[in-house]
Protein backbone atom coordinates (compact mmCIF):
# COMPACT_ATOMS: atom_id res chain seq x y z
CA UNK A 1 0.00 0.00 0.00
CA UNK A 2 3.19 2.26 0.46
CA UNK A 3 4.53 1.67 -2.91
CA UNK A 4 0.66 2.49 -4.47
CA UNK A 5 0.39 5.94 -2.00
CA UNK A 6 3.94 6.99 -3.18
CA UNK A 7 4.02 6.02 -6.90
CA UNK A 8 2.39 9.12 -8.40
CA UNK A 9 4.56 11.59 -6.38
CA UNK A 10 7.52 9.59 -7.52
CA UNK A 11 6.50 9.14 -11.15
CA UNK A 12 4.52 12.08 -12.76
CA UNK A 13 6.22 11.70 -16.07
CA UNK A 14 4.20 8.74 -16.79
CA UNK A 15 1.19 9.47 -14.34
CA UNK A 16 -0.15 12.35 -15.24
CA UNK A 17 -0.27 11.77 -19.66
CA UNK A 18 -2.12 8.28 -18.18
CA UNK A 19 -4.84 10.48 -16.15
CA UNK A 20 -5.20 13.36 -18.81
CA UNK A 21 -5.46 10.17 -21.20
CA UNK A 22 -8.23 8.81 -18.80
CA UNK A 23 -9.96 12.10 -18.11
CA UNK A 24 -10.53 12.73 -21.46
CA UNK A 25 -11.82 9.21 -22.44
CA UNK A 26 -14.44 8.82 -19.11
CA UNK A 27 -15.19 12.86 -20.58
CA UNK A 28 -16.44 11.47 -23.56
CA UNK A 29 -18.67 8.65 -22.16
CA UNK A 30 -19.58 10.19 -19.14
CA UNK A 31 -20.43 13.95 -17.99
CA UNK A 32 -18.54 14.62 -15.49
CA UNK A 33 -20.13 18.60 -14.97
CA UNK A 34 -20.93 17.64 -11.17
CA UNK A 35 -16.65 17.68 -10.55
CA UNK A 36 -17.22 21.75 -10.86
CA UNK A 37 -19.06 22.10 -7.17
CA UNK A 38 -16.01 20.54 -5.80
CA UNK A 39 -13.16 21.93 -7.44
CA UNK A 40 -12.55 24.38 -4.27
CA UNK A 41 -12.92 21.11 -1.66
CA UNK A 42 -10.34 19.30 -4.77
CA UNK A 43 -8.04 22.21 -4.28
CA UNK A 44 -8.10 22.85 -0.68
CA UNK A 45 -7.33 19.12 -0.13
CA UNK A 46 -4.41 19.61 -2.77
CA UNK A 47 -2.57 22.38 -1.47
CA UNK A 48 -2.91 21.55 2.36
CA UNK A 49 -0.15 19.10 2.24
CA UNK A 50 2.24 20.71 0.82
CA UNK A 51 1.63 23.70 3.86
CA UNK A 52 2.06 21.41 6.53
CA UNK A 53 5.65 22.74 8.21
CA UNK A 54 5.85 25.78 5.30
CA UNK A 55 8.45 28.45 6.84
CA UNK A 56 6.48 32.34 6.59
CA UNK A 57 9.47 32.84 8.62
CA UNK A 58 11.71 31.80 5.74
CA UNK A 59 10.22 35.50 3.98
CA UNK A 60 11.23 37.80 6.68
CA UNK A 61 14.96 37.16 7.24
CA UNK A 62 17.71 38.87 5.19
CA UNK A 63 19.91 35.83 3.61
CA UNK A 64 20.23 35.47 0.19
CA UNK A 65 19.06 38.53 -0.72
CA UNK A 66 20.71 38.15 -4.33
CA UNK A 67 19.38 35.23 -5.71
CA UNK A 68 16.42 36.44 -4.20
CA UNK A 69 15.80 39.68 -5.59
CA UNK A 70 16.73 38.25 -9.19
CA UNK A 71 14.47 35.84 -8.88
CA UNK A 72 11.52 38.57 -7.80
CA UNK A 73 12.31 40.35 -10.74
CA UNK A 74 12.42 37.38 -13.36
CA UNK A 75 9.07 36.40 -11.58
CA UNK A 76 6.98 39.21 -11.95
CA UNK A 77 8.04 41.09 -14.57
CA UNK A 78 9.79 39.53 -16.85
CA UNK A 79 8.36 36.37 -17.24
CA UNK A 80 4.41 37.56 -16.62
CA UNK A 81 5.50 40.19 -19.43
CA UNK A 82 6.59 37.09 -22.09
CA UNK A 83 3.37 35.13 -21.17
CA UNK A 84 1.55 38.42 -21.80
CA UNK A 85 3.02 39.02 -25.41
CA UNK A 86 2.60 35.66 -26.19
CA UNK A 87 -1.33 36.14 -25.27
CA UNK A 88 -1.02 38.94 -27.28
CA UNK A 89 0.41 37.46 -30.45
CA UNK A 90 -0.37 33.68 -30.37
CA UNK A 91 -3.93 33.58 -28.31
CA UNK A 92 -5.11 36.95 -28.62
CA UNK A 93 -8.63 35.63 -30.68
CA UNK A 94 -9.24 32.95 -27.33
CA UNK A 95 -9.20 34.75 -24.47
CA UNK A 96 -10.01 31.71 -22.53
CA UNK A 97 -6.43 30.23 -23.03
CA UNK A 98 -4.98 33.68 -22.79
CA UNK A 99 -5.88 33.89 -19.23
CA UNK A 100 -4.78 30.48 -18.62
CA UNK A 101 -1.13 31.22 -19.98
CA UNK A 102 -1.43 34.07 -17.71
CA UNK A 103 -2.49 32.30 -14.57
CA UNK A 104 0.78 29.84 -15.32
CA UNK A 105 2.91 32.85 -15.42
CA UNK A 106 1.79 34.83 -12.07
CA UNK A 107 2.33 31.50 -9.48
CA UNK A 108 5.60 31.40 -9.22
CA UNK A 109 7.39 28.13 -7.92
CA UNK A 110 6.46 24.58 -7.80
CA UNK A 111 6.40 22.28 -4.88
CA UNK A 112 9.38 20.67 -6.52
CA UNK A 113 11.65 23.52 -6.81
CA UNK A 114 13.32 22.85 -3.49
CA UNK A 115 12.94 19.06 -4.46
CA UNK A 116 14.92 20.02 -7.94
CA UNK A 117 17.29 22.22 -6.46
CA UNK A 118 18.69 19.73 -3.75
CA UNK A 119 18.72 17.03 -6.58
CA UNK A 120 21.08 18.93 -8.60
CA UNK A 121 23.61 20.23 -5.14
CA UNK A 122 22.16 24.01 -5.89
CA UNK A 123 21.25 26.23 -2.73
CA UNK A 124 18.33 24.98 -1.06
CA UNK A 125 18.05 27.40 1.53
CA UNK A 126 17.97 29.97 -1.11
CA UNK A 127 15.01 27.82 -3.17
CA UNK A 128 13.29 27.76 0.29
CA UNK A 129 13.17 31.86 0.63
CA UNK A 130 12.05 32.32 -3.11
CA UNK A 131 9.10 29.91 -2.25
CA UNK A 132 8.46 31.48 0.42
CA UNK A 133 8.53 34.67 -0.58
CA UNK A 134 7.12 34.07 -4.32
CA UNK A 135 3.69 32.08 -2.77
CA UNK A 136 2.95 35.35 -0.53
CA UNK A 137 3.67 38.00 -2.98
CA UNK A 138 1.95 36.15 -6.00
CA UNK A 139 -1.26 35.43 -4.13
CA UNK A 140 -1.49 38.94 -3.52
CA UNK A 141 -0.62 40.08 -6.99
CA UNK A 142 -2.21 37.67 -9.47
CA UNK A 143 -5.85 39.66 -9.03
CA UNK A 144 -4.41 42.49 -9.70
CA UNK A 145 -1.87 41.23 -12.96
CA UNK A 146 -4.93 39.21 -14.59
CA UNK A 147 -7.36 42.34 -14.24
CA UNK A 148 -4.42 44.53 -16.15
CA UNK A 149 -3.14 41.64 -18.50
CA UNK A 150 -6.76 40.55 -19.71
CA UNK A 151 -9.65 42.56 -17.78
CA UNK A 152 -10.29 43.98 -21.64
CA UNK A 153 -10.93 40.65 -23.00
CA UNK A 154 -12.50 38.61 -20.18
CA UNK A 155 -14.38 39.84 -17.09
CA UNK A 156 -12.16 39.84 -13.74
CA UNK A 157 -13.66 40.16 -10.63
CA UNK A 158 -10.96 41.01 -8.50
CA UNK A 159 -12.73 40.34 -5.21
CA UNK A 160 -14.09 37.25 -6.13
CA UNK A 161 -10.28 35.77 -7.46
CA UNK A 162 -8.73 37.91 -3.95
CA UNK A 163 -11.20 35.39 -2.35
CA UNK A 164 -10.82 32.08 -4.31
CA UNK A 165 -7.01 32.72 -3.80
CA UNK A 166 -7.37 32.78 0.34
CA UNK A 167 -10.29 29.57 -0.08
CA UNK A 168 -7.03 27.51 -1.75
CA UNK A 169 -3.68 29.31 -0.70
CA UNK A 170 -4.42 31.32 2.47
CA UNK A 171 -6.77 28.63 4.21
CA UNK A 172 -4.51 25.67 3.80
CA UNK A 173 -1.82 28.12 5.01
CA UNK A 174 -3.50 28.43 7.92
CA UNK A 175 -4.50 24.88 8.61
CA UNK A 176 -1.23 23.51 7.65
CA UNK A 177 0.37 25.53 10.23
CA UNK A 178 -1.98 24.74 12.75
CA UNK A 179 -1.65 20.71 11.76
CA UNK A 180 2.52 21.11 11.75
CA UNK A 181 1.95 22.57 15.37
CA UNK A 182 -0.39 19.57 16.75
CA UNK A 183 2.06 17.29 14.71
CA UNK A 184 5.11 18.84 16.79
CA UNK A 185 3.59 18.50 20.25
CA UNK A 186 4.32 14.69 19.93
CA UNK A 187 7.48 14.58 17.61
CA UNK A 188 10.26 16.25 17.19
CA UNK A 189 11.65 17.97 13.68
CA UNK A 190 13.56 15.48 12.93
CA UNK A 191 10.99 12.74 13.20
CA UNK A 192 8.87 15.07 11.17
CA UNK A 193 11.23 15.63 8.44
CA UNK A 194 11.94 11.35 8.19
CA UNK A 195 9.18 9.86 9.03
CA UNK A 196 5.69 12.49 8.39
CA UNK A 197 6.58 14.64 5.78
CA UNK A 198 7.69 12.64 2.99
CA UNK A 199 4.23 11.61 2.78
CA UNK A 200 2.30 15.10 2.28
CA UNK A 201 3.72 15.56 -1.09
CA UNK A 202 2.25 12.16 -2.14
CA UNK A 203 -1.13 12.86 -0.41
CA UNK A 204 -1.35 16.56 -2.76
CA UNK A 205 -0.16 14.43 -5.24
CA UNK A 206 -3.34 12.19 -5.59
CA UNK A 207 -5.70 15.12 -5.75
CA UNK A 208 -3.96 17.08 -7.92
CA UNK A 209 -4.69 14.11 -10.07
CA UNK A 210 -8.27 14.12 -9.56
CA UNK A 211 -7.77 17.81 -10.19
CA UNK A 212 -6.65 17.38 -13.75
CA UNK A 213 -8.92 14.46 -14.17
CA UNK A 214 -12.01 16.85 -13.66
CA UNK A 215 -10.60 19.45 -15.52
CA UNK A 216 -9.50 17.12 -18.77
CA UNK A 217 -13.03 15.21 -18.61
CA UNK A 218 -15.21 18.65 -18.54
CA UNK A 219 -13.38 19.98 -21.76
CA UNK A 220 -13.40 16.01 -23.88
CA UNK A 221 -16.31 16.96 -25.68
CA UNK A 222 -14.75 20.03 -26.84
CA UNK A 223 -11.38 18.93 -27.51
CA UNK A 224 -12.70 15.95 -29.57
CA UNK A 225 -14.17 18.56 -31.40
CA UNK A 226 -11.21 20.23 -32.33
CA UNK A 227 -7.75 18.62 -31.95
CA UNK A 228 -5.93 21.00 -33.71
CA UNK A 229 -6.40 23.17 -31.08
CA UNK A 230 -5.07 21.32 -28.54
CA UNK A 231 -2.05 20.71 -30.22
CA UNK A 232 -1.61 24.17 -31.05
CA UNK A 233 -2.12 24.83 -27.14
CA UNK A 234 0.72 22.40 -26.86
CA UNK A 235 3.50 24.32 -28.89
CA UNK A 236 2.71 27.59 -27.03
CA UNK A 237 3.22 26.10 -24.11
CA UNK A 238 6.61 24.78 -25.15
CA UNK A 239 7.95 27.67 -26.63
CA UNK A 240 7.06 29.41 -23.01
CA UNK A 241 8.67 27.37 -21.06
CA UNK A 242 11.46 27.56 -23.94
CA UNK A 243 12.14 30.40 -23.29
CA UNK A 244 11.86 30.58 -19.53
CA UNK A 245 14.96 28.03 -19.27
CA UNK A 246 16.85 30.12 -21.73
CA UNK A 247 16.51 33.28 -20.12
CA UNK A 248 16.47 31.99 -16.71
CA UNK A 249 19.89 30.06 -17.63
CA UNK A 250 21.46 32.86 -19.10
CA UNK A 251 20.79 35.32 -16.13
CA UNK A 252 22.06 32.91 -13.46
CA UNK A 253 25.30 32.43 -15.42
CA UNK A 254 25.60 36.04 -15.66
CA UNK A 255 25.22 36.99 -12.01
CA UNK A 256 24.91 33.92 -10.04
CA UNK A 257 27.40 31.27 -8.67
CA UNK A 258 26.49 27.39 -9.84
CA UNK A 259 24.41 26.58 -6.42
CA UNK A 260 22.64 29.90 -6.55
CA UNK A 261 21.88 29.74 -10.13
CA UNK A 262 20.29 26.31 -9.82
CA UNK A 263 17.87 27.40 -7.21
CA UNK A 264 17.25 30.53 -9.20
CA UNK A 265 15.90 28.46 -12.55
CA UNK A 266 13.89 26.27 -10.74
CA UNK A 267 12.26 28.76 -8.66
CA UNK A 268 11.26 31.01 -12.06
CA UNK A 269 10.66 28.44 -14.90
CA UNK A 270 8.95 25.90 -12.71
CA UNK A 271 5.55 27.36 -11.82
CA UNK A 272 3.14 26.39 -8.78
CA UNK A 273 0.24 24.84 -11.43
CA UNK A 274 -1.48 23.59 -8.93
CA UNK A 275 -2.25 26.56 -7.23
CA UNK A 276 -3.28 27.82 -11.12
CA UNK A 277 -4.93 25.05 -11.66
CA UNK A 278 -7.30 25.15 -8.91
CA UNK A 279 -7.84 28.76 -9.43
CA UNK A 280 -8.25 28.18 -13.18
CA UNK A 281 -10.81 25.83 -12.63
CA UNK A 282 -13.20 27.25 -10.00
CA UNK A 283 -12.78 31.53 -11.31
CA UNK A 284 -12.70 30.87 -15.21
CA UNK A 285 -13.68 27.53 -15.57
CA UNK A 286 -12.26 24.41 -18.04
CA UNK A 287 -11.47 26.08 -20.81
CA UNK A 288 -9.26 28.15 -18.72
CA UNK A 289 -8.18 25.42 -16.92
CA UNK A 290 -7.11 23.41 -19.94
CA UNK A 291 -4.06 24.88 -21.03
CA UNK A 292 -2.69 24.80 -17.06
CA UNK A 293 -3.41 21.04 -17.21
CA UNK A 294 -1.39 20.71 -20.60
CA UNK A 295 1.38 22.36 -18.74
CA UNK A 296 2.05 20.02 -16.52
CA UNK A 297 3.62 17.69 -18.69
CA UNK A 298 6.01 20.20 -20.73
CA UNK A 299 6.59 21.51 -17.17
CA UNK A 300 7.44 18.01 -15.24
CA UNK A 301 9.00 16.71 -18.47
CA UNK A 302 11.51 19.93 -18.82
CA UNK A 303 12.32 20.24 -14.71
CA UNK A 304 13.54 16.48 -15.58
CA UNK A 305 15.85 16.95 -18.66
CA UNK A 306 17.42 20.34 -17.58
CA UNK A 307 18.74 18.68 -14.18
CA UNK A 308 20.56 16.34 -16.24
CA UNK A 309 21.82 18.15 -19.52
CA UNK A 310 22.74 21.37 -17.02
CA UNK A 311 24.87 19.20 -14.56
CA UNK A 312 26.79 17.41 -17.40
CA UNK A 313 27.45 20.36 -19.77
CA UNK A 314 27.98 23.50 -17.08
CA UNK A 315 24.80 25.49 -18.10
CA UNK A 316 25.24 27.21 -15.12
CA UNK A 317 29.20 28.19 -14.75
CA UNK A 318 30.66 30.49 -17.33
CA UNK A 319 34.02 29.65 -16.75
CA UNK A 320 34.24 25.68 -17.14
CA UNK A 321 31.69 22.69 -17.12
CA UNK A 322 32.82 21.66 -13.80
CA UNK A 323 29.27 22.02 -12.20
CA UNK A 324 28.30 19.35 -9.51
CA UNK A 325 26.40 15.92 -11.06
CA UNK A 326 23.73 14.35 -10.24
CA UNK A 327 22.87 10.68 -10.20
CA UNK A 328 21.05 10.08 -13.09
CA UNK A 329 19.14 7.18 -11.26
CA UNK A 330 18.05 9.88 -8.60
CA UNK A 331 16.81 12.20 -11.46
CA UNK A 332 14.68 9.46 -13.12
CA UNK A 333 13.35 8.38 -10.14
CA UNK A 334 12.45 11.91 -9.51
Amino acid sequence: MKKIFLYPAKNLVLVIPIVLLLGFLTGLLVNTAFFKNWILVITFLMIYPTMIGFKIKEAVDLSHMKPLLIALAANFVAIPAVAWLMGRLLLGSQPDLFVGLIMISLFPTSGMTISWTMLSKGNVAAAIKITAISLLLGSFLAPWYLYLFVGSLIEVNILQTFLTIALVVVLPMIAGSVTFMLIRRRTSQEQFNQSIKPYFPAASTWFLLLLIFASISMKAKSILSDPGKLLYMILVISVFYGFNFVFSTLVARRFLTVKDGFAFVYATVLRNLSIALGIAVSAFGPGTALIVTLAFIIQVQGAAWYGKLATANGWLSSRSPAAPKVNPEVIREA
